[in-house]
């Protein structure tokens, strides 16, 4: 099945929810009935987000506040002392039910794509967009069935829809390029990456005092070290040669079988053919009202199984299940987060061929002392690590948006390392490359190389495939029979948009 989108065009001047400036939020949305994984790869790699259906980009260089597609890089993943913290801190709870005192300010609660979908979604229930997606998607397999019947009589090429078109290949999508800039950050702004890391005075000492041993008695500077009183804890076997805890063995260390509290974290597929959505749909609803009127202060009457659905549990992606992909297949779906035989918290994430992308998440305000927000995150980087280990290609963690004019969503910046999307070359820059440049603006591009333009740029407006009246053609053939002026600007601007790729494999609903 082929993507099938309705472009929706510009829409510019509404409230932002980060500041306080009369321009407003400026982005361009279409509404999406159903799309490849590939596709909304290749589009999350040119900015693009989605809010349920709605599938949206901001206009970087007119909107408010800019927003930065953000990714980490679990496989070079180290967690932070602060990660390591909300870790500990649910280890024992979960294993004692210890409840730490205090609140933790430097510990971000909320989700990594929180309010950037809540207030474009917002946006989205009170425009008239909508479009009669169940006629159309009856149009279309109507049109690609009768493709297929048709397709061995002999017709002008230009008005098929070949068939590489109809199943493109998921792998044949390859993720942005990376950019290394090399220079070194001002005083007071990051680590120098050109300088190894600190290590702590203990340490250094002990690492002399090995050394020292070692050309005193080369064949027994362990026994040596150790008879005088240094526990053997401090040779670990070569194999670990010293290394930190990895992130996998802070979240999954053993506890007592006497443990306080049981954690479980399922995987649940988006729909409500599957039983166990299915099942947990009011537990999860519930949950979800809870967490938006105490966190957000939303009425409750703004929270109902309507508007969560359409936000949370409608997606256009197809779920597909290649024998290259990982096991779960791809697709979207609800990890659940049951403690103790209830739902504390849903991460919403998409599984796509180069990443897991974070959509949303909600928890039980009850249990905030957790860092939820925080503790979630990192399982996710660490499932995104484990689902790399069958599909090679899928190794990278997508936060949402990055925003440094707004100080609440500057965190997403402390899950390292990370890089940000150039807004107009749509390459992968080290974010620690272009914090200063934010510093200085607001909107940056962060390629610098001058010459650099979009590599997948549209520069076959004609190939683009439209569907209209029931049939696929490319754009060259739709545009003769229109004589909207207007029509010609809203389809070159998705175009633009979108990229050469995906406007060749899409279908653009014209009515």
């Amino acid at each position: 099945m082929a993507s099938v989108v309705e472009y929706k065009g510009l829409r510019a001047g509404y409230h932002c929810g980060y500041c306080d400036s009369k321009e407003g939020k400026a982005s361009c949305g279409m509404w999406a009935h159903s799309m490849t994984v590939q596709d909304y790869q290749d589009l999350i790699d040119r900015g693009w987000r989605r809010s349920g259906k709605y599938v949206y980009k901001p206009v970087m260089n007119q909107t408010c506040c800019p927003q930065y597609t953000i990714r980490c890089r679990p496989l070079q993943f180290q967690p932070s002392k602060s990660h390591k913290k909300v870790l500990k801190k649910m280890l024992k709870f979960l294993a004692q039910g210890e409840v730490p005192k205090g609140s933790c300010e430097d510990e971000p609660m909320d989700s990594t794509m929180d309010d950037a979908v809540a207030g474009d979604f917002a946006l989205i229930n009170k425009l008239d967009i909508q479009c009669d997606l169940k006629t159309l998607s009856d149009d279309v397999k109507e049109s690609l069935e009768s493709k297929g019947k048709n397709s061995k009589k002999e017709e002008p090429q230009e008005l098929l829809q070949s068939q590489d078109f109809v199943g493109e290949k998921l792998g044949s999508g390859e993720p942005s390029h990376s950019v290394k800039v090399h220079t070194v950050p001002k005083p007071g702004k990051g680590a120098d990456l050109s300088k190894p890391p600190c290590r702590k005075a203990k340490e250094i000492r002990k690492e002399r005092k090995r050394l020292k041993l070692m050309q005193q008695n080369p064949a027994g500077e362990l026994e040596g070290f150790q008879a005088q009183g240094h526990p053997s804890s401090l040779f670990p076997p070569k194999a670990k040669s010293n290394q930190p805890k990895s992130l996998e063995d802070l979240i999954f260390e053993s506890l007592p079988e006497n443990a306080s509290h049981k954690l479980e974290v399922r995987l649940v597929p988006v729909s409500f053919e599957d039983p166990e959505f299915k099942s947990s749909f009011s537990q999860s609803f519930s949950l979800y009202v809870k967490y938006q009127v105490a966190i957000h202060q939303d009425p409750p009457d703004e929270c109902g199984k309507t508007e969560f659905t359409r936000f949370l549990c409608s997606s256009p992606l197809e779920a597909e299940t290649p024998p290259n992909g990982p096991d779960c297949g791809y697709g979207s779906f609800h990890q659940q987060y049951w403690l103790d035989g209830k739902i504390i918290a849903v991460g919403v994430i998409d599984i796509l061929p180069n990443c897991v992308s974070s959509v949303y998440l909600y928890y039980d305000p009850d249990y905030s002392f957790l860092s939820l927000g925080v503790y979630s995150a990192l399982r996710e980087i660490a499932f995104t690590r484990q689902l790399h280990e069958k599909t090679s290609q899928l190794s990278y963690y997508y936060m949402g948006f990055y925003i440094h004019s707004c100080p609440k969503m500057k965190y997403k910046g402390q899950y390292r390392p990370s890089d940000l999307l150039c807004p107009e070359t749509y390459v992968w820059v080290p974010i620690e490359q272009c914090l200063p440049s934010l510093e200085n603006s607001k909107y940056c591009r962060f390629n610098q190389d001058p010459e650099a333009v979009d590599e997948d740029r549209s520069t076959e407006p004609d190939r683009l495939q439209v569907f209209h009246k029931r049939a696929i053609m490319p754009y060259g053939v739709y545009k003769k029979q229109q004589k909207d002026p207007s029509e010609e600007a809203a389809v070159l601007q998705y175009a633009s948009l979108v990229g050469q790729k995906c406007s060749e494999r899409m279908l653009l609903f014209r009515n």
